[in-house]
């Protein structure tokens, strides 16, 4: 069972992705999502919620694209995921009484019980784990400079 809808996921892996590429120059949003296979438009959507939420930042131009707007340190997963869940909640219905009435109360604790465990979790605990795995841009691989 999952938890944490896609957008919630893609939201956390697109800044994840930001963190370790934007090597003193932005991500576009183009190779972001070439790099994990995603339609570029659905992507849009999330990243400009992550620069209105200040999580990113967007720079435009020619070698524009995206930058993290704070240090990973200071970033938490579960502002990451509460923001999907609301770009998420804007596209969404009125809910049927019974599900509104008896369900939803249910499940908004459930989710703020794990919210609550997410916050504890920060974007440079999850870079550490995917430069532990081998992801990322490696200096050596790149060189020191681009002609």
């Amino acid at each position: 069972m999952r938890l944490l809808p896609r957008s919630a996921r893609f939201a956390l892996m697109a800044a994840l992705d930001v963190a370790l590429h934007a090597r003193g120059r932005p991500v576009p949003s183009k190779e972001l999502a070439a790099r994990h296979d995603l339609p570029p438009r659905r992507l849009e959507t999330l990243l400009q919620a992550l620069v209105r939420a200040g999580i990113l930042k967007s720079v435009r131009g020619p070698a524009g694209g995206y930058e993290l707007a704070r240090e990973r340190r200071r970033l938490c997963v579960g502002e990451i995921v509460r923001v999907a869940l609301r770009a998420e909640e804007e596209d969404e219905n009125q809910s049927p009484a019974l599900l509104a009435a008896v369900l939803e109360p249910v499940i908004a604790q459930a989710e703020e019980s794990a919210l609550a465990r997410l916050d504890e979790i920060t974007l440079e605990d999850l870079y550490a784990r995917a430069i532990a795995q081998g992801f990322g841009e490696r200096r050596d691989a790149r060189g020191d400079f681009d002609i």
